[in-house]
């Protein structure tokens, strides 16, 4: 199952998509997202399931565009630091 966390408004479409099916719950894009995006919760899509899964937190979906924006890939930069930290790759961004 695809979460996307985000939102959508004149200037463009500004999301963060976790596979929940392939994230394994380590928790390594946690800590490494500097403004502190994320977080392990509950599967929301999956309420019966016991795994906890990466998340955006509530209070910040409506503001990843500015939040991710010092992440934002630039020439020559690698990959933002959520999806560089995830192993099994269930983190992708819109933009």
């Amino acid at each position: 199952m695809i979460a996307n966390y985000g939102y959508k408004d004149g200037s463009g479409e500004f999301f963060i998509s976790i596979d929940t099916d392939k994230c394994n719950g380590c928790g390594d894009c946690v800590p490494v997202c500097p403004p502190r995006l994320l977080e392990m919760a509950a599967d929301e899509y999956d309420p019966l399931s016991e795994k906890t899964v990466a998340a955006v937190r509530e209070e910040e979906r409506k503001k990843i565009k500015y939040s991710c924006a010092p992440c934002k890939p630039a020439s020559g930069r690698g990959p933002l630091p959520c999806m560089a930290a995830c192993a099994p790759g269930a983190i992708n961004h819109s933009w």
